[in-house]
């Protein structure tokens, strides 16, 4: 099977996808319609990958750009001609796609462009889902959002993009590690009694980091063992410098930027819960990772995140942005630190069962399959 991937840009989800890709023995071709910079991931496609050449992938994609790029689109299909084209983000990539007329067409969505977005660009929604075979969805709200613009759910293919649960574990139960045993912790030189909590969401509106950091202030003035690993990075970042300053305790926050794969299970080994305020998600990646990883979880009440937590199961939920909330959230969490532990193999469980990425990678490929069998019959 010939497959054409196009993304808006290149990012570690699409390298794991397109990695993926390269061990199924079909061709695969890559396209990317934007480079601005916001992907953040350095490492080459992978073996057995073509990367294209055309008229997009070189800087930011406006709009009065879209006819010119789908006319080179068509350009690439016709010299190509691939069996399968698999897009998405709905609006961008999968919309230059659907305005090929090419069959079939395999749109991924990626959360929020159908759970944030949709609304917003109505049209350019609706006029890619009507022109769609299959879509990806990583969560039923996802597929319930498509159906609301006439899409049949019974061409959408649900799959959690999963993670690495190889490298993603448990921490080692022996030999029992203190908080201060733990390599990140010591080298901070935070004490055995010190509370951790993990935050790695972009720092801009739609993950909600402002209202984890005013919830810490909040927590951290009541609780002075609470700290903070405040990872990534964005166009938030004088606010909420100043919310922590405001709170006086940005002397207990740790700016670890961006991490790298390698690094980052250090991280969720030295948290005691990890924390998203994001105010949109399908199944979140790092929520995943957390559960994997064992660490109790304490996310917003979006639809997204209900697919995953039972409250006192594996973590708790607090309503979307509201940081008193939350606040409250962290210490109920601190008093029940004894309880962590049972959480976090309840996480770990569940990700065994639900968060797989070798095997969720499967359902992706039925995905294909599928499409293109409907194609097959439509022009039949």
């Amino acid at each position: 099977m010939r497959i054409l991937y196009f993304t808006r840009d290149y990012t570690p989800h699409d390298h794991r996808f397109l990695s993926s890709l390269a061990e199924t023995g079909h061709t695969i071709y890559s396209l990317r319609l934007e480079r601005r910079g916001m992907a953040r991931e350095d490492r080459p496609l992978p073996a057995n990958v073509e990367q294209l050449l055309w008229r997009g992938g070189q800087g930011e994609a406006r709009l009065r750009d879209y006819p010119a790029l789908a006319w080179d689109l068509q350009r690439l299909i016709r010299k190509l001609r691939p069996d399968v084209i698999h897009a998405g983000p709905v609006q961008s990539a999968a919309f230059l796609a659907a305005l090929t007329g090419f069959r079939p067409l395999v749109t991924m969505s990626w959360g929020s462009d159908l759970l944030r977005d949709a609304d917003a660009q109505r049209f350019r929604t609706r006029f890619t889902l009507r022109r769609t075979t299959v879509l990806l969805g990583d969560c039923v709200a996802v597929r319930d959002k498509a159906a609301s613009f006439g899409f049949d759910p019974q061409r959408t293919v649900l799959f959690p993009w999963g993670i690495d649960l190889q490298r993603f574990t448990l921490k080692p139960a022996e030999p029992v590690q203190t908080s201060t045993e733990d390599p990140l912790r010591a080298a901070l030189g935070w004490d055995g009694d010190a509370f951790t909590l993990l935050c790695l969401r972009a720092w801009e509106p739609i993950y909600g980091v402002d209202v984890v950091v005013r919830a810490f202030g909040r927590a951290a003035q009541q609780a002075p063992q609470l700290r903070l690993f405040l990872l990534s990075g964005g166009s938030m970042a004088k606010q909420l410098r100043e919310i922590l300053l405001r709170f006086d305790v940005l002397d207990r926050v740790v700016f670890g930027g961006q991490v790298t794969q390698t690094a980052l299970p250090g991280y969720y080994h030295a948290s005691d819960l990890y924390i998203s305020a994001s105010h949109s998600d399908g199944s979140s990646v790092s929520l995943m990772e957390a559960l994997a990883s064992g660490v109790p979880v304490l996310v917003s009440d979006i639809p997204g995140n209900r697919e995953w937590i039972t409250p006192g199961v594996q973590g708790w939920l607090f309503p979307d942005g509201d940081d008193v909330a939350l606040s409250e959230g962290i210490l109920n969490a601190l008093r029940q630190r004894s309880e962590l532990p049972a959480m976090g193999r309840a996480g770990r469980a569940l990700a065994e069962q639900r968060a797989d990425w070798r095997k969720n990678f499967a359902r992706l490929l039925e995905g294909y399959d599928m499409a293109v069998t409907l194609a097959k019959r439509e022009r039949a």
